[in-house]
């Protein structure tokens, strides 16, 4: 068994329910109200520097350039067409693009925000590969409906989906399966117990936007 297949074993139903969620489900289905998918997305807005800090970070402790490209390369995405999508989409939303985090948001941030400073690649890999991993499990099914959908909508499924990130997370388990090789049993426990986290601050990230965030106009 692949080390990430073993890591996600652990999550139990939070990666089923991170992954096969009503809220991404009425995403998908076009039923999401514009108002839910505005407060989902200034949220989720507040995740990306962080991420993008811990994902820098992360390029600098790859064992070798071979290593950071793939890295370094999605990186440009997340800057790139990623923050453009969202800009476009609080525009025709009609909200602002500035939220205060809330308590589900700050979690998962403070999350990031650990991850990155233990100064641990392996531990950064854990975030990451949940983070980006999730996310293709649960729009993967979805890729040929988002065509039919408004683009904040089926933008948000593209984004997610097809060769190009499904590349990505094959990149980042590959990352996560060969340094836990060379960990000691103490180092697999603190892997275990970030990806576990990683994955029910997910959940409940979705949760939360299912209730519904405060949108922000």
């Amino acid at each position: 068994m692949r080390a990430t297949d073993h890591l996600k074993s652990l999550t139990g139903e939070n990666w089923l329910i991170a992954t096969k969620h009503p809220f991404t489900d009425a995403l998908a289905d076009g039923s999401l109200s514009a108002e839910k998918m505005a407060g989902y997305l200034q949220q989720d807005y507040l995740f990306v520097d962080q991420f993008v800090r811990l994902l820098a970070t992360a390029i600098a402790h790859a064992p070798t350039l071979a290593d950071s490209v793939p890295a370094a390369q999605f990186l440009g995405v997340v800057t790139g067409p990623e923050n453009t999508y969202f800009l476009r989409s609080f525009e025709a939303l009609n909200v602002s693009a500035h939220a205060e985090a809330e308590p589900a948001t700050r979690n998962f941030q403070i999350l990031m925000e650990e991850a990155r400073l233990s100064g641990r690649y392996e531990i950064m890999l854990a975030v990451l590969c949940v983070a980006e991993w999730v996310y293709l499990d649960w729009a993967t099914p979805f890729e040929d409906k988002a065509d039919d959908l408004p683009f904040w909508l089926g933008e948000w499924i593209t984004l997610h989906a097809g060769e190009g990130f499904q590349g990505v997370v094959e990149y980042l388990r590959g990352q996560l399966d060969k340094v836990w090789e060379t960990l000691d049993q103490v180092q697999r426990d603190m892997v275990e117990d970030f990806f576990q986290e990683a994955t029910r601050r997910e959940r409940s990230f979705f949760d939360a936007a299912w209730a519904g965030f405060p949108v922000v106009k």
